[in-house]
């Protein structure tokens, strides 16, 4: 794909969504992941992601552009992965920061993505901006049973158990206040003690997100308000 000019439309989502570089990057960080061991981090997970920073920030009304910025920061935030799991957000957000270059993206708009990219990884995140905050809430939330590759539960270790134990997820925004997340766990193969050993960072770093935006962060579990 050829870079963007002066006077054509601005980068979208669906110019990043097909682009093969960022694909690749994609897919193959993901199979470096599954070579260690770590839950699903594919197309799926991405994608995910982005329609949730879309969700967010179009409940919120957030402008059309600050939207497409944030889908387009949740579709790349993973590819550093494929240079290393260790501070993969901030390689992933210098590989995001050549490859936007190269298809025309203003220095404006790459800036406002590299550094929502840069700031999602719960060891050194912070909700930066609006689209950082929108990446956070929608990367951390994405608790699911698909995302565990290990089919035997006789040797899952505990992020294997947790997220297999997860039955449902749901996000949901409520009046614009609260941004609530919504898990049914089968506490048979799973405690919910365990979920917080291993997403209490996630949990709070979640709570910083959404007072980024003007809400609060509400996670319930079993239909029982735990945070």
């Amino acid at each position: 794909m050829r870079p963007l000019v002066k006077g054509e439309p601005m980068l979208t989502f669906e110019d990043v969504k097909k682009n093969e570089a960022i694909l690749t990057y994609i897919k193959k960080a993901d199979k470096a992941l599954a070579a260690l061991g770590f839950t699903e981090h594919s197309l799926a997970h991405v994608t995910k992601v982005a329609e949730v920073a879309e969700y967010i920030l179009k409940t919120l009304q957030y402008s059309e552009r600050e939207i497409e910025l944030a889908k387009i920061a949740g579709f790349m935030h993973d590819i550093g992965n494929i240079v290393n799991r260790q501070e993969h957000a901030q390689s992933g957000a210098v590989m995001a920061f050549r490859l936007l270059d190269q298809l025309g993206a203003s220095p404006e708009e790459n800036a406002i993505i590299i550094s929502a990219i840069g700031n999602h990884d719960e060891s050194t995140a912070y909700p930066v901006n609006a689209v950082a905050a929108a990446l956070i809430l929608a990367d951390k939330t994405d608790v699911r049973r698909s995302r565990v590759r290990n089919r035997e539960i006789s040797t899952f270790d505990i992020h294997d158990r947790v997220n297999y134990a997860v039955e449902e997820s749901h996000v949901t925004i409520i009046d614009k206040k609260i941004f609530q997340l919504s898990l049914t766990i089968d506490t048979s193969i799973s405690p919910v003690m365990d979920y917080f050993e291993i997403f209490l960072n996630r949990m709070l770093l979640c709570k910083k997100a959404a007072y980024t935006l003007g809400m609060s962060f509400q996670l319930v579990i079993n239909n029982q308000k735990v945070l």
